[in-house]
């Protein structure tokens, strides 16, 4: 058994008040039985460094030692490669240098015979040393017996290091936390560096953590509102609003957070912002760690939004796939954005697909031009269809029958085709009635069969990209669309947010996905009811409320809303996420109103009743559940319906 991830997170909390002589100079002396009252050679950088390499160095990859305690420089953690030769030399020679017998100069070293009391003097605001979360500390990475307890690790740590009953007394909290249990102490598997950033820092020339989807999105004065705040769930984000009230407008700026690039025009500052500071406030988070918030300012001299480099970003996004609802798709890549040298395309971080650059193939628009960076659908079905390896094109079938409408059936590849004056093979369709080139396909099929294909395209040539880069495959990934029921029919609206959540685990079983979809539809959202997880699925909603700072005013706001399951899709029209009425025509919502209001009347008049009974008989159904309402009410004033 290990030391669990969460015992040592406790631990590394309850060391954060003690000084760091006690955990370097202090411990790399004892556990080579420096002597007392008299001095030996002893190299002190030599040891020092050794025993930071042993017990301080959690990202092996790193050159720095992990600095475990906060006091000193406020959110200086980490320790350079000299630290011994230098901060540490300074401080054995200065602070604690009573502690010593030391000649300036050499490398003679002993404890003077007071030294306890003298170390005792300097614990931080008085506080003992706990011995037990030191000890976790220090043998995180242990293999442990199934018998073991607190009290082997903490007995363990005081022999190692020659822990005297003197040193015990005076310097260490020697009592063991009294609420633990195996359970709790103890896991399966050593804890991991990427496991351990969750408590600690990113050491300075570490790579950036790959792998992160948007977990936060604040925009101050650009765009349609004044704020707008967004905090999306970790899977499923309906957001859901009027028109005009920016829903692609935050789609637009996610994909900017994440990728750093604009798909289209980037954002501009409201006229009143620029008095203020316009901002764009957003965070990364991967599965281990969540990078630090990020404010970019808008830079009036540039007319940009000047992003931090790379290198200062601690989480980079997986693969990012934004179909916008003109017909247009970006994907960025991770694999290609992290480049480097003669092998990076500048330009071409990302990858902006025009409609016709879908279908018909995306090239290089900088040198080297010509390159090509995407076949298309046309050429690349062909492709896939005639491959001798058949997994790609497999998967690609598997994705898009899965996207299938139940009305046309599944969207089955049939054999190519020509067509007159185009020397290409044209991917074709079958549908239940016949099969046809997918360039004559509808528009709401073009749609799906574009959704299909850039996932797998863009999944695989993420694959294919890591494989010569030898780097790892990501098992994050972050999609975002706009309108997602655009050209839809109501029965395919109703399954093609199910039908996206399973595509992935067509793409890969361990790909983990995040959705950030806009939507008008009451079909989409009533399509979540059965997916919903309130841990990591989330309901937004945009509206238009009284300014309170001018009540003959009017700001967009952005809420997020307790996902309720309304069942029948009337009860979401005329929920908060739609706002209507009435889930009917707007005559016969008025003719209702008129209705309601005359049953509030207290004499009100036959020719009344009748007038209003003229109107509901025109504009509603035979079967509404408002007449047996009615017709109680106006039989009682004479009119028989």
């Amino acid at each position: 058994m290990y030391l669990s991830f969460e015992q040592i997170k406790k631990s590394h909390d309850a060391l954060g008040d003690v000084h760091p002589f006690y955990f370097v100079t202090f411990l790399a002396c004892k556990a080579k039985r420096l002597p007392i009252g008299r001095s030996v050679h002893f190299p002190m950088d030599k040891n020092e460094k050794q025993h930071l390499e042993v017990y301080f160095k959690p990202n092996p990859s790193s050159r720095y030692y992990y600095r475990l305690s906060k006091v000193g420089p406020k959110g200086h953690r980490w320790l350079n490669e000299d630290y011994a030769s230098s901060g540490s030399q300074k401080t054995r020679t200065t602070t604690f240098k009573d502690a010593f017998i030391h000649k300036t100069g050499t490398d003679l070293w002993g404890w003077d015979k007071s030294y306890v009391g003298i170390l005792e003097k300097k614990l931080y605001k008085k506080r003992r040393i706990p011995a037990f979360h030191l000890a976790v500390w220090l043998y995180r990475n242990e293999k442990w017996s199934v018998r073991s307890t607190a009290g082997h690790i903490q007995r363990r740590f005081f022999q190692d290091f020659d822990i005297t009953k003197k040193e015990k007394d005076r310097l260490f909290e020697t009592e063991v936390p009294e609420d633990l249990s195996i359970r709790s102490m103890f896991q399966d598997k050593s804890i991991s560096w990427r496991e351990l950033q969750k408590i600690t820092t990113m050491a300075p020339d570490a790579e950036p953590e790959e792998g992160g989807s948007l977990s936060l999105l604040e925009l101050y004065g650009i765009g349609p509102a004044k704020k707008l705040d967004l905090k999306p769930g970790d899977r499923i984000n309906l957001i859901t609003g009027d028109n005009a009230l920016g829903k692609t407008f935050l789609l637009e700026c996610a994909w900017w957070a994440l990728s750093g690039i604009w798909a289209g025009l980037p954002a501009y500052p409201r006229e009143e912002a620029k008095k203020t500071e316009p901002r764009i406030v957003f965070q990364i988070c991967s599965e281990y760690k969540g990078e630090a918030v990020t404010s970019v300012k808008y830079d009036w001299e540039t007319d940009s939004w000047p992003l931090p480099s790379r290198k200062r970003r601690p989480t980079i996004p997986g693969l990012i796939v934004y179909a916008r609802v003109d017909g247009s798709f970006s994907v960025w890549d991770p694999a290609r954005a992290n480049m480097k040298g003669k092998n990076r395309l500048k330009g071409n971080e990302a990858f902006l697909f025009s409609p016709d650059e879908i279908w018909n193939g995306l090239e290089s628009k900088t040198p080297p031009k010509g390159r090509v960076l995407c076949n298309g659908i046309l050429r690349d079905w062909i492709t896939w269809q005639h491959s001798e390896d058949p997994q790609v094109f497999d998967t690609f079938c598997k994705v898009l029958k899965r996207l299938s409408p139940k009305d046309l059936g599944a969207l089955e590849p049939g054999r190519p085709t020509r067509l007159l004056h185009d020397a290409r093979d044209i991917p074709t369709v079958r549908h239940s009635y016949g099969t046809i080139p997918i360039i004559h396909a509808s528009a709401g099929v073009k749609r799906i069969i574009a959704i299909a294909y850039l996932l797998v395209w863009a999944w695989q040539e993420h694959k294919t990209q890591s494989r010569l880069l030898h780097k790892p495959v990501e098992r994050r990934m972050v999609v975002l669309i706009d309108e997602l029921e655009a050209h839809l029919h109501p029965q395919w609206q109703r399954l093609i947010l199910p039908a996206l959540t399973d595509v992935c685990d067509e793409l890969d079983a361990e790909l983990k996905t995040q959705f950030i979809i806009a939507t008008h539809s009451p079909l989409v959202t009533a399509s979540m009811e059965p997916l919903y997880d309130e841990k990591t699925d989330k309901l937004f909603h945009l509206s238009l409320e009284k300014d309170p700072d001018d009540i003959f005013s009017e700001v967009i706001t952005l809420s997020e809303l307790p996902f309720i399951r309304h069942g029948r899709l009337d009860r979401w029209l005329t929920s908060e996420v739609f706002e209507l009425s009435e889930a009917r025509s707007i005559e016969a919502e008025n003719a209702i109103e008129d209705a309601l209001r005359l049953q509030k009347k207290p004499k009100p008049s036959t020719k009344e009743v009748r007038s209003v009974s003229d109107q509901l008989m025109q504009y509603l159904a035979a079967e509404d559940s408002f007449w047996p309402r009615w017709i109680c009410f106006a039989e009682k004033y004479g009119v028989e319906l």
